[in-house]
């Protein structure tokens, strides 16, 4: 059996490849391979749970010999779809940050860059239960939750009817067997009500699509707009499958 969590890293001014269509609550968005979420109407770009420097947290906490280049890659994925898309507002949907002390052990370079683009356009920051309170000043607005026109952006989905909520938190991937092979996918999952985003950051985990905790919140039909290298699929929940299935 193999299994992977694949993302997209797409080219600063690039084309993005296909993308998929996203209703919720009648707003129409654009869901990127790279795992963000765009509103053209609001000139709106949201991505959720970057967890920047969750590779430095794991040297120092649990002496793990990871890389830690992924605030650096993460940023970079960051700051060509805002090159694409050049939107007035980023969302960053809660646990943009890894823990609490993340920013004081970011590097001098990617310190630079959140600078760099947070002058660039606004962004807001939604509290996640890893973020530190608030950022540092200058890098933009910090929100528990916001709302526009017909949606509310937060971090964590709430249970029951959510019209229009726009969340991240649970880092939701598809499993599936294609040609024999079983992989792993990031993945939007939308209901039309309310939409799930995959998470943003370069070592974020995930959590299957299927698990209780996730399917809990789409008591009827859901898709997943299953993340691919370059394109984004919309697929059916029933042709997802649960991780101990893979083969």
């Amino acid at each position: 059996m193999t299994s992977e969590t694949a993302r997209a890293s797409p080219e600063a001014g690039g084309s993005r490849g296909p993308q998929a269509d996203v209703m919720v609550a009648g707003a129409a968005f654009v869901g990127d391979p790279a795992g963000a979420l765009y509103w053209p109407a609001q000139g709106l770009l949201a991505v959720a749970d970057l967890h920047l420097e969750k590779g430095s947290s794991y040297a120092v906490s649990a002496r793990k010999l990871l890389p830690r280049h992924d605030t650096r890659q993460t940023l970079a994925v960051l700051a060509a779809l805002i090159e694409v898309f050049r939107p007035d507002t980023v969302v960053c949907l809660g646990d943009s940050f890894h823990d609490r002390e993340a920013v004081e052990r970011l590097p001098e370079a990617e310190r630079s860059e959140i600078e760099r683009l947070t002058g660039r356009t606004r962004f807001v920051w939604i509290a996640g239960n890893h973020d530190p309170a608030p950022p540092p000043p200058g890098w933009g607005e910090v929100a528990e939750e916001i709302g526009e026109g017909p949606l509310v952006f937060r971090h964590e989905a709430r249970f029951g009817p959510a019209d229009g909520e726009v969340s991240g938190h649970f880092h939701p991937v598809a499993a599936l067997t294609v040609r024999g092979r079983g992989m792993r996918r990031r993945c939007f999952l939308t209901d039309g009500r309310r939409l799930i985003l995959p998470a943003f950051g370069t070592y974020a985990g995930g959590l299957n699509a299927l698990h209780p905790a996730i399917a809990q919140l789409f008591p009827d039909d859901y898709d997943a707009l299953v993340v691919g290298r370059d394109a984004v699929r919309r697929l059916s929940w029933r042709q997802l499958r649960p991780d101990m299935t893979l083969e």
